[in-house]
């Protein structure tokens, strides 16, 4: 079983962190929180690992189909897109969303998961556990393993669909941290950012229509999954992107649609004006000089590259230039690292981006040795001869104010 991508570890354990520790995320620092109904709530910026909200975060609740979040996981960690499964046959009840698939159909990964994730599928759902673990018990198992590998402790599951059962549940919180590991992967954050789509493998084409409604309405919103059972209620697992931030959330037993979306879209909205990217340091931007050896002229040294963070707006990103030498003699090529900038956020080194030169500096040459000999013992003579006229002068008034005292007189009484 592969590892999360190394790529995502940081956020998740400062997520995880600001999670366990109270106070860590600044959740409401600012600004009026907006008001959800949901009782279990959770609004995250994963660049910087804020909570920025949170509502009984770690409350264990029945999470209907968006139990099948960890269903593609399992699929595109174990198959390949191209792969092509042939379905099992499932039985629905007259309530279920499904595919239509039929047993024997051979549908590639890529459009069983586009189902799965658009279509919230649950025929879909069955084919990936089988093929993937051999049975549907077993691929619980998996699921179960995975959970616990990924940290999520108020994670079971009992289905690979999100039917009601008590052993299947999860919390705002560990919903949010699934879904930063399956944002990682291409293919997911395409699909789940897609109003409808149109599979072509199988017996005949059919279109799907994503059921996380705010996607197909609202252009910020970019997935991810809803969900809804009788013992559940209305649920989903948000996102939504403006401007390089991204922000995700969770609501968890809502009582309608219309209420799950409008809490869901006060938690993204919110998120996003509370956020914003921020240049610490721009390409070519001059931070320090350097005079060259041997030479009345300078060179400037200058960022090599940029840094742009997710920051709170207001929030200061503390910028500092570490070794930049006073002095530099060539030959050094344009874009010589000389020095480099420390970049922190909130205390922490977020970045080093190299100082270097924003021109190439040439090696001195005889004649400008020479005159720098000259001028520096022009410069070390007058200075002599400064102190010795000071010293003399300082003689000179001593024996003048020796010489106008007179002699002294003793008085015998």
């Amino acid at each position: 079983m592969r590892p999360v991508p190394r790529a995502a570890w940081p956020g998740l354990v400062v997520l995880l962190l600001c999670l366990l520790v109270p106070g860590v995320a600044g959740a409401q620092r600012g600004g009026t929180p907006p008001r959800v109904k949901a009782p279990a709530a959770i609004l995250v910026e994963p660049a910087t690992g804020d909570v920025v909200f949170a509502r009984k975060p770690g409350a264990r609740r029945p999470i209907a189909s968006t139990t099948k979040l960890m269903t593609a996981l399992l699929a595109l960690e174990r198959l390949s897109l191209d792969d092509v499964l042939v379905q099992v046959p499932y039985s629905a009840a007259p309530a279920e969303s499904v595919a239509g698939f039929q047993r024997g159909e051979r549908v590639t990964v890529r459009d069983v998961l586009r189902a799965l994730l658009l279509a919230s599928a649950n025929d879909a759902a069955a084919t990936l556990a089988v093929r993937i673990s051999g049975t549907r018990a077993r691929f619980v198992q998996d699921m179960n393993r995975r959970a616990e590998e990924l940290g999520l402790t108020d994670t079971s599951y009992a289905n690979p669909i999100g039917l009601d059962d008590p052993d299947n549940f999860s919390s705002a919180a560990d919903l949010v941290k699934l879904a930063l590991v399956l944002r990682t992967k291409p293919f997911f954050r395409d699909t789940v950012d897609l109003p409808r789509v149109t599979i072509r493998s199988g017996a005949f084409p059919r279109t799907f229509v994503n059921r996380n409604t705010l996607v197909r309405i609202t252009p910020s919103v970019d997935g991810v999954k809803t969900g809804r059972t009788n013992a559940a209620g209305y649920v989903l697992v948000g996102s939504a992107s403006r401007n390089g931030v991204t922000v995700l959330s969770a609501v968890l037993g809502d009582q309608s649609e219309s209420a799950r979306n409008a809490d869901t879209l006060r938690l993204l909205r919110y998120g996003l004006r509370r956020y914003g990217r921020k240049a610490a340091v721009r390409a070519g931007r001059r931070f320090a000089r350097s005079q060259l050896r041997y030479r009345d002229a300078s060179v400037a040294l200058v960022a090599g590259r940029d840094v742009v963070r997710t920051a709170r707006r207001g929030e200061r990103l503390d910028v500092r230039v570490m070794d930049a030498p006073a002095e530099l003699d060539g030959p050094l090529p344009q874009g010589s690292r000389v020095g480099t900038i420390v970049v922190r956020q909130r205390g922490q080194l977020v970045a080093r981006v190299p100082l270097v030169t924003a021109a190439a500096v040439t090696e001195a040459g005889a004649a400008d040795r020479l005159k720098d000999f000259v001028s520096r013992t022009r410069t070390v003579l007058l200075l002599s001869v400064f102190l010795l006229g000071s010293l003399l002068l300082v003689v000179l008034r001593r024996r003048i104010t020796r010489s106008t005292r007179g002699p002294r007189t003793t008085e015998i009484a």
